[in-house]
């Protein structure tokens, strides 16, 4: 009966004790904590599907720290440092930028997340697609000075581009959300070198708009399209809600997921990355196809009336507190860009 609770504080303990690190072997050790953690949550329902996905989950990471403690000793060997901040020795930065590539799910690194995803839980899911992404990304926000911006804005744009092109056909939500995470994963490498803030101020709003969006399926038990299409009945305004929160994730205008987009490619054009900040642009429509067809299902369409279908009727239980406000959050940040933009 404690196990979860046990686990829950791991992975907090973990997280904490990566990014309040110095110390490369000591990051390292959070990032097992986190994976040892987060593997039991994974796989906690034993159906094969789980464990699958527990197991791609286990050799990814393992791979991924074993280069990140490989990249930590070939700089403490050419330099004489374990400091995370002085990584000079340019073998050492192109190993950690694939190590933290794997440990994210960044292309060309990417294929075992929708997989890992889609076999795991909702709640896991959304612990892997926020909480699990924090520390990596600590470490590039820690090295982001030594890092090769020319690879990871490659990497970035390909990110965005495959993100948004693999979600096009997918009819599971946890899968669409895992691409999603792809493509957003790409917008904060692209700006990570230019303004490490403004990264760290897009992943904490991807954050928000994720958790509400995985809180509002947990709550509608909408595993694919097909359960989304038939869950008006049982919560017609968590449903309403949930289409304004996918068009938020997909950065329209007048919500909060506009503001990171809009910041990031003023940042662009201010380094003179003009095309890149085009192609990213350009590359956002795919994602905000999909969006859009989820947020049609959840709300516009009505579904075929069938005698042969079970309608899930409206449930007494509102959605939770938490839920509430991450909704609200995930809709109306844009007015606050002003001030957060004289922050960043």
């Amino acid at each position: 009966p404690h196990a979860t609770p046990v686990l829950v504080l791991s992975l907090a303990l973990g997280t904490t004790i990566t990014i309040s690190s110095n110390h490369w072997v000591l990051a390292w050790t959070g990032l097992e904590i986190n994976t040892l953690a987060i593997i039991p949550l994974i796989s906690k329902s034993h159906h094969p599907r789980a464990v699958e996905a527990a197991t791609k989950y286990f050799l990814t990471q393992a791979a991924a720290s074993a280069l990140v403690l490989f990249s930590s000793m070939t700089n403490a060997w050419a330099t004489g440092q374990w400091d995370i901040t002085q990584l000079n020795h340019p073998t050492s930065c192109l190993l950690l930028t694939a190590a933290i590539a794997i440990k994210l799910g960044l292309v060309p690194f990417h294929f075992w997340f929708p997989e890992v995803l889609q076999g795991s839980p909702l709640m896991t899911a959304l612990l892997l697609s926020t909480l699990m992404k924090f520390p990596p990304l600590t470490l590039l926000l820690m090295t982001s000075k030594s890092l090769n911006p020319a690879l990871l804005t490659t990497m970035a744009l390909a990110s965005a581009a495959l993100g948004g092109w693999m979600g096009l056909n997918q009819t599971q939500t946890r899968k669409i959300l895992a691409f999603s995470s792809i493509s957003h994963l790409g917008w904060i490498a692209i700006i990570l070198v230019y303004s490490p803030k403004l990264a760290l101020l897009t992943f904490y709003l991807y954050t928000i708009m994720t958790s509400a969006v995985f809180m509002a399926l947990n709550k509608i038990k909408a595993l694919n399209m097909s359960m989304v299409l038939t869950s008006w009945t049982k919560t017609p305004v968590l449903n309403a809600t949930l289409m304004l929160m996918l068009l938020s994730l997909a950065g329209l205008p007048p919500l909060t997921g506009f503001m990171p987009k809009w910041l990031i490619i003023q940042e662009l054009t201010k380094q003179e990355m003009t095309p890149a900040a085009m192609a990213i642009a350009m590359l956002s429509l795919l994602s905000l196809f999909f969006y859009l067809r989820l947020a049609y299902h959840s709300t516009i369409t009505l579904p075929p009336n069938s005698s042969n279908h079970m309608k899930q009727w409206y449930t007494s239980k509102p959605p939770s507190t938490p839920t509430a406000i991450l909704a609200s959050l995930s809709i109306l940040l844009l007015p606050l860009s002003p001030m957060v933009h004289a922050i960043v």
